[in-house]
């Protein structure tokens, strides 16, 4: 099976499992587990933070960050396709009632500019600008990265402003592969970073959000009552810690592939346009006369799997299950296509 639905549908190597089944594990409610320690010690000091904290999900992580930096009558100003509005089930509105601002960016992100422009003026008739949410890469825009100079702008300017920056990094690292940036150069530009590791790193589950020591204190109390505590959780800490040891490099091999399966889409009359890949994500359009789920449906009876993404649109995620060799049975299987 050649799955192509995202990036999260990868298994632990034989590597990573023995890391994991070594690890040295104790009780984290109680902040004893000596790997999740590690691993949140580790993180914070590769962004340049003081702390972290480990959490199931790259959604928890978001929602903690917005909550403990934005509350009811504020508001938040995302793009208008970002994972925190579209997929995260209104969890702004639920858990931290407040409004959201949503903008339209280019490829998923946003300039200093639109932002600049979308803070509150002081007036009792509107809610109070607090938090600004960023997503690099942003899912939508097809692994579209920011550069480190609008980077520092947006951020220069929200510290001008007073108001919080947050990260939804969920494939940060794909970011930081592409573009060259360390991460020691964009974390002190943001409050609050959420990164993944069940992504592009390849890790069973699990995401970290990183800030200074007194937001993570209040952070772990939000994880509290998400249900987030957890207990002996350092066998899937180890996976993280191994995979930031071993699986950041290699990702511009996805990135690669997805380069060659873009190219190699346009050679097809039943694609309408392609949306050139700047990471590990692949987005295409079909003619308008072809039906999204009927083009699915003859790439699962070929054993590929892929997602529609509204409308006409097509994704396909490269990840470290996948191999460059696979790119010859899709071509087949489109060439087959009717």
């Amino acid at each position: 099976m050649i799955d192509l639905r995202s990036d999260t549908v990868t298994k632990p190597t034989s590597e990573m499992l023995k890391y994991m089944f070594d690890a040295n594990v104790g009780d984290d409610v109680f902040e004893s587990d000596p790997t999740v320690n590690r691993l949140q010690e580790m993180t914070a000091r590769m962004f340049g933070h003081e702390a972290s904290l480990y959490c199931p999900s790259g959604t928890m992580t978001n929602q903690i960050g917005i909550f403990i930096q934005s509350g009811a009558l504020s508001d938040v100003i995302t793009e208008a396709n970002s994972h925190v509005y579209k997929y995260e089930v209104g969890g702004i509105a639920f858990n931290s009632r407040a409004n959201v601002k949503l903008l339209e960016g280019s490829r998923g992100k946003l300039n200093c500019d639109q932002i600049q422009e979308a803070i509150s003026p002081s007036d009792v008739h509107l809610t109070e600008t607090k938090l600004v949410c960023l997503e690099n890469t942003t899912n939508r825009g097809g692994g579209a990265c920011y550069d480190l100079d609008e980077l520092i702008n947006i951020s220069s300017f929200c510290r001008r402003e007073g108001v919080a920056l947050h990260l939804d990094g969920a494939r940060l690292f794909n970011a930081l592969v592409k573009t060259g940036i360390k991460a020691s150069e964009i974390g002190p530009l943001f409050d609050t970073i959420s990164i993944c590791l069940s992504k592009g790193l390849g890790a069973p589950v699990g995401s970290l959000l990183i800030s200074n020591k007194e937001k993570i204190k209040k952070a772990r109390k939000v994880r509290k009552v998400m249900g987030g505590g957890m207990r002996q959780v350092g066998y899937l800490a180890a996976a993280g810690i191994y995979a930031l040891e071993n699986n950041i490099g290699r990702m511009e091999e996805d990135h690669n592939n997805a380069k060659e399966m873009a190219k190699m889409l346009e050679d097809y009359s039943f694609v309408e346009s392609v949306v050139a890949p700047e990471t590990n994500i692949l987005i295409f359009d079909l003619e308008k006369n072809v039906a999204p789920e009927y083009f699915l449906e003859h790439l699962k009876k070929q054993d590929i799997l892929a997602v529609p993404f509204g409308g006409q649109s097509i994704r396909f995620v490269t990840h470290l299950d996948f191999k460059a060799e696979s790119i010859e049975i899709i071509k087949k299987a489109l060439g087959e296509f009717k």
